[in-house]
């Protein structure tokens, strides 16, 4: 039975400089059109904009949360390989995701695809294929902490028995 599934956002904070920037000139291309509360209307079009790219595009990716989150790990894996593919061939969308999708994640969309198939297969018992992904994960982005503390766990689990 799996247990509860654990959610990590890491954010980069920098993005969040062009974020701010994008808001403050919506704001002024309200005030300069003469609306009273530009600044309401500044942050409301802001809001439905990233929301709106956030729905939208890394549909597989989410599909593929809400189905880990119910238990459905193999579903869910399907998905996160879609996500994976969609991120792969438009790369451009995930290295600027700060401005693409009004996302200020530390991940991106790629690399949160492989660390979620590998934990998919961990939590429906195929340690190989986990241990696959978590290796693969570091292979194309060697700094992920998530990928290196699980497989010194599972080496440390290993070792000891």
């Amino acid at each position: 039975m799996a247990s509860k599934i654990p959610v990590i956002k890491q954010v980069a904070w920098i993005s969040l400089i062009p974020q701010i920037a994008f808001i403050l000139i919506l704001i002024s291309i309200y005030n300069q059109f003469g609306f009273k509360d530009a600044g309401l209307y500044g942050a409301l079009t802001y809001l439905i904009l990233s929301m709106g790219l956030r729905y939208f595009i890394p549909k597989n990716h989410r599909e593929g949360m809400k189905l880990t989150k119910n238990n459905q790990f193999e579903k869910a894996i399907a998905e996160y390989e879609k996500s994976y593919q969609f991120f792969t061939k438009n790369d451009w969308i995930d290295k600027y995701r700060f401005i693409t999708l009004l996302s200020s994640s530390k991940m991106n969309y790629r690399e949160m695809a492989l660390c979620n198939i590998a934990f998919c297969y961990g939590q429906i018992g195929n340690g190989t294929k986990a241990i696959e992904f978590y290796q693969k994960t570091l292979v194309e982005f060697p700094e992920n902490g998530i990928a290196e503390s699980v497989l010194k766990m599972l080496n440390l689990t290993i070792d000891n028995k």
